[in-house]
């Protein structure tokens, strides 16, 4: 496809305006009022080196462009050079661009021979994979699926949390409470009942901390029977996360979590040591950070267990020397700021500079109406029970409508499960937001079932056309564009048109809601299209060029929602 903005660059630096084609590139501006063109170049910046004032510029390099064939005219406003481009070329080029690449379409290889690893989801073994897991486990899908669609070479790591002192406690709370019966019928359900128990009984009883802090250490350091009981308390987990991740269709190249960094702690530790970066401070040992106005990094406690903070740092060095990443990136709450600035700073000190490839990517956290959850006190909301109540709740929505010719079980199971994902991935990460029903399933607002109605919507159309007439809007065999250049047909194109750049743009900022919110654009600006305009008429030219626009927009939005992790369904 053309790019339009490095070809005007072109055309601008042709007037020797003092700035190479590359920087005039990086200048030229998108107008948010399309009233202002299609594209911006201002003039500011040349006002000093051309000793001119910038209307004068713009004036003049205006007057030298407008008859350039590119254009369908060209104004000076202000300090500004407005360019409108003509319109039936650039549908044409949109539109055949992707009608050729199908699927393809928004994908590029800005990453060929790279490798990044993405981190995320990464629960807690023997505890609910509860609401709160959703943010790590969809935004870090989709952020491997733009890695993935930008042509890097992606690892996707499902670092577990199968190790440290709250296994001490859940072992001793299922010696004290637990049976096998229960725990085989309603595995995680039951060691949550265990874990709340414990903190209930050693509010009372301090001595439950100690014998926990006791058992962990004896796993930590091989004890048969502990282990025995972790690798079970694991496998029942993983079980019931699968589940899960199955429903989402997410999966993972690597499941190795923190204990897989066990036996490469000594090397880690016996570094810090050689290189004099770890001390003793009231039996812990600690790296001292305090230059850095950072808290202490506490390595290993007074009982010589280790802290995730260790096997973060094992991992990351194990990661580079196994898979030679390019970008090693962490999707963690807010939260965990502190831990990864701590322990970038502990790598840094050990002289890895390839430290500043390892990127933490937070996010803010997702509350219910109901109030906050806390897993102490058991008082959580499964994931799963709630990606079931999706699918249950868009049963009755669609239920209401005609559902003849539709597969009602599949349809509910994309949509619903596809709303939770779109009402995760359309809030910038970075921030808090409350999970709301009537926001996930409304079908009219900005909303995942809204986008995949309109894709089922466009699908609809196409299914009017006749063999002959997809075949021609499959090849691009159209004689006449002029017939998509209204304001709604021309408006949805540029939409269109920008999908690789608002992929490139969503991935370089680890930001998939930029996508998102695009792809709200994009079916809004169809949905004008297909109100403002009457598509299956009788002139044969027009019907077909009308039709390539619909064929177009319905691989951009299918296209996209697979970006995002969502199904993207013919009938709805």
């Amino acid at each position: 496809m053309i790019d339009y903005k490095v070809q005007i660059a072109h055309i601008i630096a042709k007037q020797e305006i003092g700035l190479t084609a590359d920087e005039i590139t990086e200048m030229i501006e998108v107008p948010t009022d399309s009233q202002n063109g299609d594209f911006a170049f201002p003039c500011f910046r040349l006002a000093k080196a051309m000793r001119k004032a910038p209307q004068m510029i713009a004036g003049d390099i205006a007057t030298a462009i407008e008859s350039e064939s590119i254009f369908e005219k060209v104004e000076q406003v202000n300090a500004y050079v407005n360019m409108f481009i003509c319109k039936d070329a650039f549908v044409q080029n949109v539109v055949s661009e992707v009608a050729s690449l199908g699927d393809e379409y928004g994908k590029s290889d800005v990453g060929e021979g790279k490798k990044v690893i993405v981190e995320f989801s990464s629960p807690n073994i023997a505890k609910p994979f509860h609401i709160g897991h959703i943010r790590s486990t969809v935004i870090g899908n989709s952020i491997y699926k733009l890695y993935d669609a930008t042509g890097y070479d992606v690892v996707r790591i499902n670092h577990l949390g199968d190790y440290g002192t709250q296994f001490g406690k859940m072992i001793v709370a299922y010696r004290l409470w637990g049976s096998d019966e229960e725990l085989e019928q309603n595995p995680i359900k039951s060691l949550l009942k265990y874990y709340t128990k414990f903190h209930e009984e050693a509010e009372k009883d301090p001595s439950l901390d100690d014998k926990a802090r006791e058992t962990f250490a004896k796993l930590e350091n091989g004890d048969a029977e502990e282990v025995e009981l972790w690798k079970r308390f694991r496998e029942l987990s993983l079980e019931e996360f699968s589940r899960v991740y199955k429903m989402l269709d997410i999966e993972f190249d690597s499941y190795a979590g923190e204990s897989f960094y066990s036996d490469k702690m000594p090397a880690v530790l016996q570094e810090l040591k050689d290189k004099n970066l770890m001390h003793e401070s009231r039996g812990a040992q600690i790296v001292d950070l305090e230059d850095y106005d950072m808290p202490p990094a506490i390595i290993t406690k007074s009982d010589g267990s280790s802290l995730y903070a260790t096997r973060d740092i094992a991992a990351a060095i194990y990661r580079k020397q196994h898979y030679d990443f390019y970008k090693n990136i962490y999707v963690v709450a807010t939260q965990q700021n502190l831990h990864f600035k701590q322990w970038k700073q502990v790598l840094a000190l050990m002289g890895y500079a390839w430290e500043e490839d390892c990127i933490h990517v937070p996010f803010g956290l997702v509350s219910l109406e109901e109030g906050t959850m806390s897993t102490r006190k058991g008082r959580v909301v499964f994931l799963e029970d709630v990606l079931n109540k999706a699918v249950e709740k868009t049963r009755e929505i669609i239920s209401e409508k005609n559902t003849s010719g539709i597969n009602i079980d599949e349809i509910s199971k994309e949509v619903g499960i596809g709303a939770v994902i779109f009402q995760e991935l359309s809030n910038n990460r970075i921030k808090d937001y409350v999970f709301s029903w009537d926001k996930v399933l409304n079908f009219d607002g900005e909303t995942g079932p809204y986008v995949q109605y309109t894709h089922a919507r466009a699908a609809s159309v196409l299914r009017n056309a006749s063999q002959e007439e997809l075949d021609k809007i499959k090849k691009c065999d159209i004689a006449d564009f002029s017939y998509v250049t209204s304001d709604s047909a021309y408006e949805l194109t540029k939409l269109i048109y920008r999908v690789p750049e608002v992929i490139r743009e969503a991935t370089a900022k680890y930001e998939p809601s930029i996508l998102t919110r695009h792809l709200i654009d994009i079916a809004q600006g169809f949905n004008r299209f297909y109100h403002d305009e009457h598509i299956l008429v009788d002139n044969e030219e027009e019907k077909v060029a009308k039709l390539a626009l619909v064929y177009a927009t319905k691989i951009t939005i299918a296209n996209c929602l697979a970006i995002l992790g969502i199904k993207a369904p013919d009938k709805m």
